[in-house]
C-alpha cells in the first residue's frame, strides 16, 4: 500500500512541476494544509479520493493521469 502512495505522490510532484505550479499555490487551490499536500507528494499519507480528484482538477488533468 505505501508504494501506491509513493508512486501517487511522484506522479502528482511530476504533474505540478510540468505546470510550474508550486506546492504552496498547488494546497491552496485545493484548500488543503501545504505540509499535507507534500506529505501527499512523499508519499507519507494515503489520501481519499475525495482529495485525488480535487487535486486532479487543481492541475487541470484526468484523474488516471495521476493514478500508478
Amino acid at each position: 500500500m505505501k508504494d501506491l502512495a509513493i508512486r501517487f505522490g511522484a506522479k502528482l510532484r511530476d504533474k505540478r512541476n510540468a505546470l510550474g505550479l508550486s506546492q504552496d499555490k498547488m494546497a491552496l487551490l485545493a484548500e488543503m494544509d501545504r505540509s499535507y499536500a507534500g506529505r501527499i507528494e512523499r508519499g507519507e499519507v494515503n489520501i481519499t479520493l475525495e482529495k485525488a480528484y480535487q487535486l486532479a482538477e487543481v492541475l487541470e488533468c484526468d484523474i488516471r493521469e495521476l493514478l500508478p
